[in-house]
């Protein structure tokens, strides 16, 4: 008698979450090496992913904290080191005079910039391994079943 439980069926795209996720840890590993190549040096990827939510028109500390999924102290404390280096500042807020505003400096838009130049090497690479047409077609497909939150704005 074996003690071994037989191997369960394999359900087509029952790895598709784990392809996903090498998928965007290698889109994410692509930009920040472009973002370092363009000499921001200092940044890290969650550097990035605040900056989506800061432009175009700059956030405040709860609303960075709800868009990266972490706490009000965790958000105020990576803002406190992005406007150290330089990359966004701090306003009053037009609509609350008890909040800040959050937006980007020149030297953020111009990191931003960076990691847009990024992103789109990383999707022409995988054009040439897949062709334009599939790149199209997954981007659209991806499009239609991945929601608002935190990487992706809502005006994707």
């Amino acid at each position: 008698m074996s003690d071994s439980k037989p191997a369960s069926p394999v359900r087509p795209g029952q790895d598709l979450a784990l392809i996903l996720l090498a998928a965007g840890a290698a889109a994410t590993d692509a930009i920040h090496a472009g973002v370092v190549a363009a000499g921001f040096t200092d940044v890290r990827p969650t550097h990035g992913f605040a900056f989506v939510r800061l432009a175009p028109n700059g956030a405040t500390v709860g609303e960075l904290a709800e868009h990266l999924g972490v706490t009000k102290q965790a958000a105020s404390q990576l803002v406190d080191e992005i406007v150290h280096k330089g990359y966004a500042e701090r306003n009053t807020h037009p609509d609350d005079a008890r909040a800040r505003l959050i937006t980007l400096t020149d030297k953020g838009w111009a990191c931003t910039r960076a990691a847009d130049a990024a992103a789109a090497n990383f999707a022409a690479q995988w054009a040439s391994i897949l062709g334009d047409s599939a790149v199209t077609e997954l981007r659209n497909t991806l499009t239609r079943v991945v929601p608002p939150g935190r990487v992706r704005p809502a005006s994707w």
